[in-house]
């Protein structure tokens, strides 16, 4: 873990090597360019992405797959307002056109209290159901008398709603992305030419990271789905800028030191290789520990991410040495790094906030990780769990529509719950199920071709995605298991909300250990200590409840979420830690690289004025990629972004720059135990007045 293998490190270094380099990046992009383009077309988008594998409700959706009525999803038409019952009357010659082929239009439901009407449009799966959507709610808007409503729903509308979320998402994460990156490069880098060489890597790792996840996902059964494929590019965007901004400011230093271009990038890459590739593997291994995870979408968003941070590790320590290398040392202008010319360190804010560190560093580090737990606090109020109607930041038409059946129907009434049985036991099943408090009524449903199993359609008293609907799948649950040989399972919305819920929790226990452990053990390896890694490890996680405490306070005061969706403790655990560790990485590499040198309480301070401009520019870059999200109509990632970007943030201007350099200085050479550090290793330990004495501990 302490250097690159040398051929690797060497190869765009040499005369020809660059240009070898850059040749073979070139070639696989237009060779392999059409693949990137393909992997739409393997995304998961059926009924089964988003759900726990092995789950009941799951079962159920694999179990209809046997039914004719496979191929049907219902819309819900729900006309209110006086002069209903007109438009509704005048609707139904155009919707017949549009009900599958072989059904009948179902006539019109009239609500108990007499103000609705719900008509049940059932579509067929073979059809593309967003143009039937659009063309259903053409019909209902067209022609309305004043006061007369007529919005469009149901499974059908609810689908067509989420997928035009995730059309434009990916060119929109891609572009917005791309805008916000370049722009913090060139305000990083104040150069009008280096800012493109990050940019052109993270465009040849984006191809690869495209490519190599179709054909893992073709070949290799890798799950994909939209919103993973989405993340996907946002991470590798961030991740490689992050790898590219260390290698810059190894390599420009270097440039002051070494005439030669090509033996400064090699010092560059030896020197800082070490510390990517540590950052690279924790975030990849870190991402796929989510394989453990029960939830579908979970698995892809971890399993996808960790091939994204691969390519993105590959081409930032391969094809931007070669460009970099080959573009010379004017792409620095007007900031030229010259050979011989002094690196002023001493003046920046970094040194300053080193001294004052230094001069009260047990007070320092009891202070910020005062801040960070008085914002972990907030985490413990967290209300978790959203409403299909509150998973959008806008409301969307099958949302208003869902609200107005649940205001004038049983609200299960447009998306009941889903019994598969055996057929010659459906009869037993339904009249154990007409008595569970919380079924409205139980209807029955079709059967499959052989006769063998039977559906039954059971109508809850309360909105689908209630708390009070979950009980009642449990009792129907627990009610169908009565009856001996039926072999029946309860699915539908509902019993999928709650099996989400249910593995969500799990996979908390599950996943969470696998991910400290792989930090831990790859902490250890880098830094050939004990100490030092389990308080790193301690910082994140610190940082983490204290990102998601603040995130709550914002999701509660600025952005008005009813609540947190279950994905998210977990998602943004993996993320915060995996990322997050990134800095203390860079940070404590670095360090202890000086320590060798300069001895451990110098080194500290060398560590943390080297490379507090670069973490704190990469820090900044990938909170803002992060930050996207929080303007997309998802709530859900919406609230990763905003979670991530603090984490990010506050382990980028308090746990890097004032924790851990605190505790570091507090514990002295004990810092490193039991590494040769901790005993002596190095440099003789001097203290930033230089005498050589070990500072004497400090009182509070």
């Amino acid at each position: 873990m302490t250097t690159l293998p040398k051929r690797l490190a060497g190869a765009p270094g040499g005369t020809r090597g660059k240009w070898f380099v850059l040749l073979a990046w070139l070639i696989l992009a237009v060779a392999l360019g059409p693949l990137a383009g393909k992997l739409g077309e393997v995304e998961e988008t059926g009924p089964n992405a988003f759900l726990p594998r092995g789950a009941e409700s799951a079962k159920v959706n694999t179990e209809l797959e046997k039914f004719r009525t496979d191929t049907l999803m219902p819309a819900v038409v729900v006309y209110t307002g006086e002069g209903a019952a007109a438009k509704a009357g005048a609707d139904r010659p155009r919707l017949a056109p549009l009900v599958a082929g072989g059904e009948q239009l179902p006539p019109a439901v009239r609500s108990d209290d007499g103000e609705a009407l719900m008509v049940v449009v059932p579509l067929s799966y073979e059809d593309e159901i967003t143009d039937r959507i659009e063309e259903l709610r053409d019909i209902a808007g067209a022609g309305a008398p004043p006061g007369v409503r007529a919005e469009v729903g149901g499974p059908a509308g609810s689908l067509t709603d989420s997928v035009a979320v995730f059309d434009t998402l990916d060119s929109t994460l891609m572009i917005a992305t791309g805008l916000v990156v370049a722009v913090l490069l060139l305000i990083t880098y104040r150069s009008p030419l280096l800012w493109l060489f990050p940019l052109l890597s993270v465009g040849f790792a984006a191809v690869l990271t495209q490519v190599g996840t179709y054909l893992l996902a073709k070949y290799g059964h890798l799950p994909v789905d939209p919103q993973s494929a989405g993340i996907l590019m946002v991470l590798v965007f961030g991740v490689g800028t992050d790898y590219a901004l260390l290698l810059i400011a190894r390599y420009r230093e270097e440039l002051h030191r070494q005439e030669d271009r090509h033996e400064a990038m090699k010092t560059a890459l030896r020197r800082s290789g070490p510390a990517i590739l540590a950052s690279a593997g924790t975030v990849a291994v870190g991402l796929a520990a989510l394989a453990f995870a029960d939830i579908n979408s979970s698995r892809s968003m971890g399993l996808v991410g960790a091939v994204g941070v691969v390519c993105a590790f590959l081409a930032m320590i391969t094809v931007l040495p070669a460009l970099l290398v080959i573009a010379g040392r004017w792409v620095f202008w007007p900031f030229v790094p010259r050979f011989g010319a002094p690196i002023r360190k001493e003046a920046t804010v970094w040194s300053r906030i080193g001294a004052l560190v230094a001069r009260r560093p047990r007070w320092s580090w009891l202070m910020s990780a005062g801040v960070t737990g008085v914002l972990a606090l907030s985490a413990f109020g967290i209300d978790m769990g959203l409403r299909q109607s509150e998973i959008f930041q806008e409301k969307p038409e099958s949302v208003v529509a869902q609200e107005l059946i649940s205001a004038h129907y049983p609200s299960g009434a447009s998306d009941p719950a889903k019994i598969v049985t055996r057929a010659d036991r459906a009869a037993e099943v339904s009249s154990a199920v007409r008595d569970v408090r919380g079924v409205a009524r139980v209807e029955d449903g079709d059967r499959t071709p052989d006769g063998r199993l039977a559906t039954l359609q059971v109508v809850l008293a309360d909105a689908p995605d209630s708390t009070a609907a979950k009980d009642t799948v449990d009792r129907l649950r627990d009610a169908v298991r009565t009856v001996d040989g039926a072999g029946a399972l309860v699915g539908g919305a509902t019993a999928q909300t709650l099996d989400t819920q249910r593995a969500a929790d799990r996979d908390l226990r599950t996943v969470i250990p696998v991910v400290l452990v792989v930090v831990l053990v790859v902490l250890i390896l880098l830094l050939r200590a004990l100490v030092a890694p389990l308080l790193l490890l301690a910082t994140v996680v610190l940082s983490y409840f204290a990102a998601l405490g603040a995130s709550n306070l914002l999701f509660e005061s600025v952005f008005g979420f009813a609540g947190v969706d279950w994905s998210i403790p977990l998602m943004g655990f993996v993320f915060l830690v995996a990322l997050g560790i990134d800095y203390n990485i860079f940070l404590m590499h670095r360090v202890r690289e000086e320590a060798l040198r300069i001895g451990h309480a110098r080194g500290v301070l060398e560590g943390l004025t080297s490379t507090g401009g670069v973490i704190t520019s990469a820090g900044v870059v990938l909170a803002a990629t992060f930050a996207v999200f929080a303007a997309l109509p998802l709530v859900t990632m919406a609230q990763m972004g905003v979670i991530v970007g603090i984490g990010v943030l506050l382990d980028t201007f308090l746990v890097r720059t004032v924790l851990v350099p605190a505790l570091a200085l507090d514990l002295g050479r004990r810092f490193w135990w039991p590494g040769s550090l901790s005993v002596g290793g190095g440099a003789s330990d001097r203290t930033v007045d230089g005498s050589a004495e070990e500072r004497a501990p400090e009182r509070v």
